[in-house]
């Protein structure tokens, strides 16, 4: 029977002066500053949610190094802004038919084809779409409350994992009334497209703010787009929601030739560079949200819809350059079992698989950001990843984050912290400054007149809400 001593282990580290070590006394301040975090069981003001579409653990921890090496450090010793929060969980990524595939902001699992509805729908066939089978998203709920909504996103508006906040469909890509005569099994005239609902949002006083892409679903195809003249819009109703929601909306303004890079679509192209730096910039967000708010009236969580068969490893030296090829830790380059080279960087499957032996990278830009990180399966988009993705927060509620739970649940907790629906009032109480009783909480200032974000970001995306 083999004995390890600690008690001999502990007179070692002690003979190596452990007081003196950094990672030793980070590890003791750690301590002490976990022990002062106390649960926040206020009710929200506002709440502020970012989903960086796609961005499992892999890709926040190549976010963090590639972060870290922009600001002269080696990378690894990194902290992302999220990664400061107090508290965080795991979400698991499936739907009721597959996995690693999920709807946020509501507060019911559904088919992975479908936006906003329940499990009782099936893709693609209008007929099974009725109103009591859509599923509530915490944008309605808080419309509903009276409070001023709104989101951000790097993808198009009518992208699923925007459209899941406001939108009620039985396929994800029934973004204009012409996808829905393309894809559509049945007679689907009854159905509204997703932009439409869209433009004739009804909940409370309608959406505030919306920044996004996508203006093509908008736009009918006899309507010359205003950046790209030889582009026309795709609606074939004849309609410019565009400008019809403004003059829904006095005092408000329609701005175009806004960009901004994607972490799930650059992952689904095995473009790792356009994905990561993409989630360095999510990271500069977060970090803005948290300078512009007060912690102790918002609750900001930050997540992912789902992950990505992305991976780093291969042993590659500390401070190896986030998208180079790999170097051990004597700085000599890392060769495969036939002497070639590789990066820390891969994908299970996607347009950079394999077709025949793998080739070598001497030479090759790869950290041009269009270089296809190689994979091995060839497909031509890379897929979802299944495992479990992070949930990171701090505000009221956020200590209800602990632990691993169906993503649902994030709605459920955005929801009791701003104690919105009956289902969560018996546990909390409403904010004074949505009818409730109490003193009320200093106001914090956003200079966007009047909004308190609820910030959904996706690819990132940003959904915003106000009490």
């Amino acid at each position: 029977m083999k004995i390890l001593d600690l008690s001999s282990l502990r007179l070692v580290v002690s003979a190596g002066n452990q007081d003196n070590d950094q990672w030793y006394k980070d590890g003791v301040k750690l301590i002490k500053d976990n022990l002062k975090v106390k649960p926040n069981m206020n009710t929200a003001k506002s709440a502020i949610i970012f989903v960086g579409d796609g961005m499992g653990i892999t890709t926040v921890t190549a976010a963090r190094i590639l972060d870290g090496q922009m600001k002269g450090q080696t990378g690894e010793e990194n902290v992302l802004s999220w990664e400061e929060f107090p508290w965080s969980g795991l979400s698991k990524t499936y739907a009721v038919d597959v996995q690693g595939q999920i709807r946020l902001l509501q507060r019911r699992a559904s088919y992975w084809y479908v936006v906003g509805m329940n499990d009782e729908v099936t893709s693609r066939y209008c007929a099974t779409a009725s109103a009591d089978r859509n599923a509530t998203s915490i944008l309605s709920l808080a419309e509903k409350a009276g409070m001023s909504t709104g989101f951000v996103s790097t993808a198009r508006a009518t992208h699923a994992t925007p459209a899941c906040s406001y939108a009620h469909s039985v396929d994800r890509h029934w973004e204009s009334d012409a996808d829905k005569k393309r894809i559509a099994l049945d007679d689907a005239s009854s159905c509204k497209d997703i932009a439409l609902q869209l433009a004739e949002y009804s909940h409370g006083d309608g959406i505030e703010v919306i920044f996004a892409g996508g203006r093509r679903e908008l736009m009918h195809r006899n309507q010359t787009d205003p950046e790209y003249p030889d582009k026309k819009g795709e609606r074939l109703d004849g309609r410019d929601l565009i400008k019809e929601w403004v003059a829904k909306h006095p005092n408000s303004q329609y701005v175009w030739n806004q960009t901004g890079g994607r972490i799930d679509h650059g992952h689904h192209a095995n473009w790792a560079v356009k994905a990561i730096n993409d989630a360095v910039a999510m990271n500069k967000a977060v970090s803005k949200a948290k300078e512009m708010t007060d912690k102790d009236e918002t609750l900001i969580t930050v997540t992912a819809d789902h992950s990505h068969v992305f991976t780093i490893g291969a042993y590659p030296k500390r401070g190896n350059p986030m998208f180079t090829i790999v170097r051990e830790a004597d700085g000599e380059l890392a060769l495969d079992s036939d002497g070639k080279t590789y990066t820390s960087l891969g994908y299970a499957n996607g347009k950079g698989g394999l077709n025949g032996s793998r080739p070598d990278l001497r030479g090759v830009d790869t950290t041009d950001k269009n270089y296809r990180t190689q994979a091995t399966v060839k497909r031509s988009s890379e897929t979802h990843g299944t495992e479990d993705v992070g949930v990171y927060a701090d505000g009221p509620g956020a200590y209800l984050f602990h632990g691993v739970f169906e993503q649902q649940y994030v709605f459920h907790v955005m929801d009791h912290a701003l104690c919105l629906s009956s289902s969560k009032q018996e546990s909390c109480d409403k904010h004074v400054k949505r009818g409730g009783k109490g003193k009320p909480s200093a106001a914090f200032f956003i200079p966007v007149p009047s909004l308190y974000l609820l910030v959904i970001l996706a690819y990132w995306i940003t959904l915003t809400v106000q009490g």
